[in-house]
């Protein structure tokens, strides 16, 4: 089992920047792809980062290019989205999303509020 747990959500203003964090722990093998989804209120969710080393990857909204980039520290085994110049229109839910061996893992999602 693996199991996914967000932090770094919170209120922010518009212009400014946050760090989100995905801790990943259990048994942890070789991560084929990971990425963050956004679930804004009352909408689909979207990916907003995602990186695949082994097949094709999603398309992100023109809002998070150049603003949002996904990281990693495998040493830790966390995963990190950068989110820069945040505006009202990224608030959402914020879930983290990681692949291994063909099958997909979540966790439990941050909120991010961004107030004009």
């Amino acid at each position: 089992q693996v199991q996914l747990v967000e932090s770094g959500g919170g209120l922010v203003q518009a212009g400014e920047s946050l760090r989100l964090s995905c801790a990943a722990s259990g048994s942890i093998l070789e991560i084929n792809a990971m990425g963050w989804v956004r679930h804004p209120r009352n909408n689909q969710r979207e990916w907003v980062a995602y990186n695949n080393t082994i097949g094709p990857t999603y398309p992100v909204p023109d809002s998070v290019k150049g603003r949002f980039f996904i990281s990693s520290d495998n040493a830790k085994n966390t995963i990190y989205l950068q989110q820069n110049d945040l505006t009202p229109e990224h608030t959402g839910v914020y879930y983290c999303n990681i692949r291994i061996a063909a099958r997909d893992y979540w966790g439990p999602g941050t909120q991010v509020t961004v107030s004009s």
